[in-house]
């Protein structure tokens, strides 16, 4: 009786350490917190929100690049990871079918529009998009909705706050 009252204590000590000294790592569906500094191939700081509020989103949604996404897979709760995310995995390569040139009277003409600054605009399906100047003519304005990580490998370390299951 003892040996098997034991081997029962044993067992039960053993699922109370899976469940909580070793919780499972982020999967798919998981939302998740977390904190992450973004850099460039020369070390050049891109984002962050170290010091802010966590980034939360939900594991496989698309809120995020999909590397983020990846890396953040199998992380536990205060483990932090750095990752090199590939072009295709981060914003794509260069697409020239986002240039469109447009008519200069279709946008404001209070609105000084200065070649490589970005501006938001709203797209005739109504959604905001963010975009770069290229040209600007008496008649025409070339706009880029490339995001300006475009064709890039991104660098993030990221440590995962929580995970809410």
């Amino acid at each position: 009786m003892v040996v098997g009252g034991a081997i029962a204590a044993l067992i039960l000590v053993s699922i109370i350490a899976l469940v909580f000294v070793n919780p499972s790592g982020a999967k798919a569906g998981d939302t998740v917190a977390v904190y992450y500094t973004g850099t460039l191939d020369d070390g050049t700081q891109f984002d962050s929100n170290i010091g802010r509020d966590p980034l939360v989103f939900v594991i496989g949604q698309g809120r995020v690049v999909p590397g983020m996404e990846e890396a953040v897979i199998g992380m536990t709760p205060g483990s932090t990871k750095t990752v090199t995310v590939p072009v295709e995995k981060a914003y794509g390569p260069y697409r020239d079918d986002l240039v469109h040139v447009m008519d200069r009277s279709l946008l404001p003409s209070d609105v000084d529009l200065v070649p490589g600054n970005y501006y938001q605009i709203r797209r005739s399906d109504g959604a905001v998009a963010t975009v770069k100047i290229l040209n600007v003519t008496e008649s025409t304005v070339t706009l880029d909705e490339n995001h300006e990580l475009v064709g890039r490998d991104l660098t993030f370390t990221i440590t995962l706050s929580e995970i809410a299951r």
